[in-house]
């Protein structure tokens, strides 16, 4: 590793900010990237856009002004997306905030909100949708783009300490993936945000915001002269474990129960290690 990168990441994975995100689920890592770096995804992000994966979905609604593009698992094609996640200082600061003697890639996602879009990222925790167990897990919430406090990521601080929620199809929100009823719902904390304690920050790019999968998350929608264009990047540390599901996860892992049973560590090519603690 370079001596910029270590520099960035000492200045930036602090023993405060590791403490910080196993308490509240969510933490801002400032300045993490460097401009290079979030050019180098810019990059990526605008092929991705012109070229979409039959993965690729619009998430907001037929009237909406806008528009919410989603698209999933892009790494493999995508050389930029390649170069990112392998020469960035993303998968290290992920294990060290896991406390994992190893970082995994798990998949990417690419979230594209364009100016006038009003639909908002429902509020959800994202270890329901996946087709993995266990605790050590971060994912990467990256913006190319500056992003208001309003239309930001933010978080209810410390439910990545609590139960799983039921999780819901964003446009239709129907329980697709566990029966219905089979675990709690999610409250409606948008209309008692002050009974929660959200968390949230106004980002530049080369910020880097890092969650918990199970962190209750949610956004706002774009203003008319704004653009968002996020990458999301999942990580596994060591007690991650495959748990194949009978219903169709998001993202898909085609052929994955047939390559790797149900509880088995995520040792898989789709699955690359990025960063193993120093002996």
């Amino acid at each position: 590793m370079s001596a910029d990168l270590n520099e960035r990441i000492r200045n930036s994975v602090t023993p405060e900010q590791i403490e910080a995100f196993r308490r509240d689920g969510a933490i801002c890592l400032r300045q993490l990237l460097s401009p290079e770096e979030v050019d180098l995804l810019r990059q990526g992000i605008d092929a991705n856009i012109a070229h979409p994966s039959p993965r690729g979905k619009v998430a907001s609604q037929a009237d909406d002004p806008g528009s919410f593009f989603q698209d999933f698992c892009n790494w493999q094609e995508n050389e930029a997306y390649r170069r990112f996640i392998f020469e960035s200082p993303v998968g290290t600061a992920a294990g060290l905030l896991m406390g994992s003697r190893e970082a995994r890639l798990y998949h990417d996602h690419l979230l594209v909100k364009e100016p006038y879009t009003r639909q908002r990222t429902p509020w959800h925790q994202d270890q329901p949708y996946y087709n993995v167990d266990g605790r050590q897990n971060c994912s990467m919430w990256i913006s190319v783009d500056p992003v208001a406090r309003e239309s930001t990521l933010e978080f209810v601080a410390g439910s990545h300490l609590g139960a799983w929620l039921m999780p819901r199809s964003f446009k239709e929100n129907q329980a697709k993936w566990f029966p219905e009823g089979s675990l709690k719902d999610l409250p409606d904390i948008e209309a008692a945000r002050d009974q929660y304690p959200i968390v949230g920050w106004e980002i530049e790019p080369g910020d880097v915001v890092c969650f918990h999968m199970l962190t209750l998350h949610g956004a706002g929608g774009v203003a008319e002269n704004r653009r968002r264009r996020v990458f999301s990047v999942r990580f596994l540390g060591d007690d991650m474990r495959h748990t194949p599901r009978q219903w169709t996860t998001s993202p898909e892992f085609p052929g994955l129960k047939e390559r790797l049973p149900a509880g088995a560590a995520m040792d898989d090519p789709l699955f690359p290690v990025l960063w193993t603690q120093p002996s």
